[in-house]
């Protein structure tokens, strides 16, 4: 499949953030081999004047996700910590749109549009198809994922530049099943180029 980008586009990094890279508090296993992937998909939607979102976990300390709030997670993405931050690998533009969610102590948001300004900032640039990847597969990028098919988006899941958690073994295949089931179209580097 070919696939042309061009300015009514938008690509959506979801949550890559130190805290979920190898050694972060939340790490998804190899979570760091996407970003050189990521970094060439940047280049792609800046050359064609495409919009960049990034979405991070904003987390205040007493987040009721984490395990001492009697959540399931360990604390991770404190905002304002080193582990909330992006990593300086990623090459994001300097006009990159940074989507926080999470950021209410009692508001749990696996999807970028969950009690953010994504969906409106994507349709005052008249966005009608996002390209989503980052981590975690089977967590928000699924969900976020999810999300946009349900506001009408033609949507494309980069399955080159996510990875997943894998609590249990197959959640991320079972997630990207689910996704394909629902509409999302799965792409790689290759289909754009």
């Amino acid at each position: 499949m070919k696939v042309k980008i061009s300015f009514k586009d938008a690509l959506i990094i979801v949550d890559v953030q130190n805290d979920f890279l190898p050694g972060g508090a939340l790490p998804v296993p190899h979570g760091d081999e996407i970003i050189p992937v990521l970094n060439e998909y940047i280049e792609l939607f800046v050359e064609c004047g495409a919009p960049v979102f990034a979405t991070r976990d904003w987390h205040p300390e007493d987040h009721f996700s984490f395990k001492e709030n009697g959540g399931i997670w360990q604390k991770h993405c404190v905002r304002g910590t080193k582990g909330a931050e992006i990593p300086l690998e990623l090459r994001l533009p300097l006009d990159t749109f940074f989507i926080n969610k999470g950021d209410r102590p009692e508001l749990e948001a696996y999807s970028g549009f969950q009690g953010t300004l994504l969906n409106d900032l994507l349709k005052e640039r008249g966005v009608k198809r996002v390209f989503i990847g980052g981590l975690a597969t089977d967590y928000c990028v699924k969900h976020t994922v999810l999300g946009a098919l349900n506001l009408g988006y033609t949507t494309f899941f980069l399955s080159d530049a996510s990875k997943g958690v894998d609590l249990n073994p197959g959640d991320s295949e079972r997630a990207i099943a689910e996704m394909l089931s629902r509409g999302a179209i799965s792409i790689t580097l290759d289909d754009l180029k």
